[in-house]
Parts: C-alpha cells; structure tokens; sequence
C-alpha cells in the first residue's frame, strides 16, 4: 500500500489555462496529478474543477513549451513528457478560420486545427461541395501579396468592409451530411446549359450549403474594375514567383502547430496542378473554381501567354461573365424538372450495354498509325533555325522518320520514343504556325525536337497523337478522337479570320475589355480597340454554354507552356549562383535566376529515388543511369518541395473510383515526414 505521503511526493501541480469561448470564464486552473495519470483522466479533473454544464467533447489539450497537442488521450503524462514546468492550454480544437477561396471570395468557417492540413483540406472541401480535395491545400499569403493594399489602404481613412461569406453552421470536420461525396453522386447543376439542378436532383443530396451560397461558389464573380486590378499584386520576375510559393503549409502537421491563429486569412488554392476527373455533372464548384485560379492567373500574369492567347481568355472571360449573370440563369427556378432518377438509370442502362446503339467498334487487330511529310529542327549552339522535310512514321508510341517515302520499308534515321516526353504546342495561327516541340527525356536532362505541320488539320492528329503518346496510350485508344476534335476546336478560337461584323456587335460598346486583361496589356491598347478585337475573338465562343467554355478556358490555361510550374529560388550543389527550380506534375526544370531560360530538365519517369538531409535541409534525387541532383532551397523550407515531388507521386496512383477514399497515410510517406 502506497501511503498518502508517499502519494503527495509522486504528484505536482500542473497549471492549464481554459481556453473557453466565454471570456469571463476563462480562466488557469492548477491540477495535482501523477506521471502515471493519463490524458483523459487529467481532462476529467479539469471539466469537474470548471464545473460548467456544457459539451466539452471538442475541447482538447495543447502544449505550448512542445507546440504539439495532446490527442492520445490514453498516453500518461509521463510517456507524453510531461512535467512541473509544462504549460497547457484547454482549447477547442475546432475554431473559425477565413479562407480566400480562389475566386476571391473569403468564406468564414469552422476548421478543425488538431488535424493534419492534409485532413482539415478534405473536410473544408466536403463543406464547400469541392471533388478531389487532394489537389487542394492552404496557402499563408506572403507580406508582397498585400504590398499594394497596404499602400492603398494608408490613405483611405474609411473602413474596409470585406465580403465573406460565413458558413459557422457548417463545421468542417464534424458529423456532415455527405453531400455532393453520397453514392448516387447527385449532380449540383445542368451540365449542358450550366443551371443550377432542379428540386427533383437535390433532393438526394443534403448539402450543408444553401441554395444560394452554392450559387456564389459555383457561378463566376463579376469582373474586377481595372482600378481595382491595378491594385492587386503581381509578380514581376520568376523571383517574385518563388516567393508567392513559400507560403505552402505542410501537409502532415497541423494549423495549430504552424502557427495559425483563430480567424487568421489563409488561401484555398489548387496547389497540385492534376486535375483527375473535371466531370461536369458533379463538379460545378470545382469547375468554377479551377476557372477563376486560372483566370487570376492570367489576369495578374502569374504565367506568361501571348498578346494572342491573352484575347482568346479576355473572350471567354467575357462569354462567361455575361452567361453568369444573364436572366436565364438567374431563372433557373422555372424550368420544367426531369425525374432524375430515370435519366440514372438510362444512362447505367447504356453503359452496361456497352454504349449507345450507333457506335461503331474498331477493328482492334488494326494498329492506327501516322504517316506523313513534316519538316523536323535540332537545336544546336551557334546554329539557325531551319527546319528539314522528311517522311514521318507515328506508330503506337513512337516516330520514326526517313529521308523520302519510298525508303519507310528500310532502316530509319532516327526513331523517337515519346513515351514520358514534354508536349509543347509552338502555334501561331495569324502566322499559319503550326509546330509541335518535344521534350524527350535522356539521362542528364532533356533533347529538344522540334516538328512543323502544314496545317490545322495535319497539326490536330499529330499533335493529339503526341499528347497520348507522351502518357503512354496509342492512337486506338478512345480519347484520340475527341483530344483532336479539341486541338481543332482551340485553333478556331484563336482564328480571327472568321466572319466577324464589328457593326452587328453593338454590345462592344457596353464592355469594359480591361476587365479582361492584364493591366499591362491594356496599357497596350485603347480601350474601343482592345474592345473590338476582344469581340472579334468572341465571334468563335458565343454559341459556347457556360460549363464548356469554362471548360475550355482551362483547357487552354493547360495548353500554356509554363502551365504546372512552381518556382522555388534553390543553391544546386556544386553551383556558383543561385538558380530557380521550377516544379510541376511530370519534370523539374532548372532556370537561370537572371534570364529566366531553362537550362535542364528531369522528368519523374527517370527518377529512382529520393531523400531529404534534414540537418542541413538539402534534398537529393537520383535519376537512371545514377546521375543525382542535390540542392538547398533558399525562397521556402526544403519540406515543400519535397511535398511537391511527393505528391505529384501519391496522384499518379489515383483511382478512377468517384467514392474513393484516399490513402493518407500513404500521401505522409511519399512527402517525406522527418520521423
């Protein structure tokens, strides 16, 4: 029997604050405890001292001194480490944060800040009604990203009064309804005339959004005055770029342990840029979503386009905004209803019988393939540009050129593998431009190749051929046709040869066109001109509905050479000079810091292995035939770029399965946690 002398020299007092959400009854509380007590026994002794008849199931302890939460509420204090001098706090583990979503809306909602950010994204996206929340994570604004405000605001004596939308009803992390995450899969809105879904459709869904804050969501803002644009931030150099990309959260720690405060403004942005399965039947917030981070982008010219590109996106932004906002959509509540559950199962009953009655099946024993004259240029020092014909062979994954037709039965002079390559489109449509440059990957970085088509049609097919063959599929498979009929369908849009009568297009006259273009740009041109070219690419989207040009602008957006890169300012082992890496879904890029021109490129398919020093933060790959890159990141902590490659990794291994549940703890070991 242990004495209560004995008993009193065992145990010490433990001072914990209340964390309380009523001011007046926060308060500290010293506890007399034993290192043999376990974490919920001293959580009893603290709700019992309180003495308030409330729920206290989401209040938990946090240790300040450690930065770390006490979850495991069956560890003692003792295998926890805790002693005399340890400081903790009672808190609740769900607490308000603001998020600026990247539409620029800021919604107010409660997040759990116990959980991993990897966890606490799923949950805010269950919430929101986003898909694939693995593609999305946090974003801690950098001191640039409010440069220009802050000036702004020095001379505005009024308050600032910020739009936010709060959904406090909705608590991430807590018992929800499953939303747009139910098995039947309900659809949020029409996805031929982008409506909204009818009474008879949401009635399968229990959605913890309204009616009409899913509409703010999922339907485009209205466009920014260009004062209004003038004033947001832009990035001026690839340096500037890097420092955006700092900001990133660690994915396998908590809000609370990075330092994140209560009703602290954080950014929801689509960080891995994989977008698997954009389906738009279910997807009407992820779609508009995606839309406006791509529309951000090219606005504030995060990612370089031409003058070209840059009207094609201003007339699809203009289709969108006036389709947005138009009395059809606004009316939605009028139209007749369909019963839903019989378009289901019509179209179960299709896919089972293996499609509609009037396709045709190919003929599997037939292998396609591409035979045509291109003209081919190799890049070399201190040489021109010329570009030589040959006859071209395109056969499942690879190209094969000779130096006529009559000699394709023979011995080629070179056979290309694309399998894995970079696909780049090298078009200029006012100039008939139409070339395809390759990237193919080789041990020490990448060889260029560049083939030039005659035409639109000749550049769809082999272009399209390239894409598929890139990811490793040939021409028979299904989606080779319908990727060319969307290369064909781009390079309409990007002719502005087509009929266009400036005098029918009375409503130039009401637009605003620096709306829809970066402010360098339409410093460029004056404003009836810009208008008149804006309308006159407008001529090729207008018969577009709402959910496919948003569509398209993304598709375009993908179709953008710097498309997928995140810039981080490195030191390359065995350098002079610091360089940017640039990161994206398939390759690392290494950049002159200065110029701006790429020097290097590693693809992931190359990549065997790799691992992070954590004493001295350098990470280190090895790609085939043993080459190794290492460098030391300087513009963010080695962790984030290490996440990336990691996560780019965990996304390749997706399934197709719409309910999947994603593997988490497998997502924590390909980002590489320090344990």
């Amino acid at each position: 029997m242990i004495s209560s002398n004995d008993f009193a020299s065992a145990s010490w007092e433990l001072a914990v604050r209340v964390d309380h959400p009523n001011k007046e009854e926060q308060r500290n509380i010293t506890l007399r405890v034993s290192g043999d007590l376990h974490v919920g026994g001293v959580m009893l002794k603290l709700v019992e001292q309180i003495n308030i008849a409330q729920d206290w199931s989401d209040f938990a302890l946090w240790w300040e001194q450690k930065h770390c939460w006490l979850l495991k509420t069956h560890w003692t204090l003792d295998k926890y480490g805790v002693q005399a001098d340890a400081k903790l706090l009672f808190t609740p583990q769900h607490k308000m944060l603001r998020l600026r979503l990247p539409n620029m809306k800021t919604v107010r909602l409660r997040v759990s800040f116990s959980a991993v950010v990897f966890k606490a994204v799923s949950d805010i996206c269950k919430t929101l009604n986003i898909r694939r929340s693995e593609e999305l994570s946090l974003l801690k604004p950098s001191g640039d990203f409010f440069k220009k405000k802050k000036k702004k605001d020095k001379n505005n004596k009024e308050p600032i009064i910020e739009d936010i939308l709060n959904l406090e009803s909705s608590p991430t992390g807590s018992p929800v309804s499953p939303g747009l995450y139910s098995k039947t899969m309900t659809p949020t809105y029409d996805p031929i005339n982008g409506t909204p879904a009818s009474s008879t459709m949401t009635w399968f869904s229990d959605s913890p959004l309204t009616e009409q804050n899913c509409n703010i969501l999922a339907f485009s803002q209205p466009p920014q005055s260009p004062e209004a644009l003038a004033e947001m931030y832009q990035p001026r150099s690839l340096i500037d770029k890097a420092k955006l990309n700092a900001g990133w959260l660690d994915s396998s720690r908590s809000l609370m342990e990075q330092g994140i405060q209560e009703d602290e403004q954080l950014q929801l942005r689509f960080k891995y840029y994989t977008f698997f399965d954009l389906n738009p039947k279910y997807d009407a917030v992820r779609i508009n979503q995606l839309y406006e981070q791509a529309r951000w982008a090219i606005l504030l010219e995060e990612i370089d386009c031409t003058e070209e590109e840059m009207l094609i996106f201003a007339a699809l932004q203009y289709h969108i905004s006036k389709l947005s906002m138009s009395a059809e959509i606004q009316d939605f509540t009028n139209e007749s209803e369909v019963d839903e559950v019989e378009a289901a199962l019509s179209n179960l009953e299709v896919t089972l019988e293996g499609g509609k009655a009037d396709s045709t099946l190919e003929d599997i024993t037939d292998i396609p393939k591409l035979a045509d004259n291109l003209k081919l240029f190799r890049p070399k020092k201190l040489m021109l540009k010329a570009f030589k014909q040959y006859w071209f062979v395109f056969k499942d994954t690879s190209i094969a050129y000779f130096k006529n037709e009559e000699l394709e039965q023979g011995e080629p002079i070179e056979k290309l593998n694309l399998r894995g390559c970079e696909v780049v489109p090298d078009v200029n449509v006012a100039g008939r431009k139409f070339g395809i440059k390759l990237l193919i990957p080789v041990a020490d970085g990448m060889n260029e190749v560049y083939l030039r088509c005659d035409h639109e049609n000749q550049y769809a097919q082999w272009m399209a051929a390239c894409i598929l063959a890139s990811k490793g599929k040939t021409m028979a498979d299904s989606s080779y046709q319908p990727e060319v009929l969307n290369i064909l369908s781009f390079l309409r849009m990007k002719d502005r040869k087509s009929s266009f009568q400036l005098a029918s297009s009375l409503e130039s006259m009401d637009m605003n066109p620096e709306c829809f273009v970066s402010p360098r740009c339409a410093k460029k041109h004056k404003s009836k001109q810009l208008a008149a070219r804006i309308m006159e690419a407008h001529q090729n989207v207008a018969q577009m509905p709402l959910v496919e040009a948003k569509l398209r602008f993304i598709q375009a957006w993908q179709s953008l050479p710097e498309f997928g890169l995140t810039y981080y300012l490195v030191d390359f082992k065995g350098s002079k000079k610091d360089d940017i890496l640039g990161v994206s879904y398939n390759r690392l890029i290494k950049i002159d810091a200065t110029t701006g021109i790429p020097n290097t490129t590693w693809r992931f398919t190359n990549m065997k292995q790799w691992n992070v020093n954590w004493e001295i933060r350098q990470v280190m790959i090895e790609f085939d035939q043993n080459f190794q890159v290492a460098f030391t990141c300087l513009s963010a902590d080695c962790k984030i770029v290490n996440e990336y490659i990691g996560g780019y990794i965990f996304l390749s291994t997706r399934s197709k399965d719409q309910n999947e549940t994603l593997d988490e703890d497998l997502f924590h070991k390909l980002t590489g946690g320090q344990d």
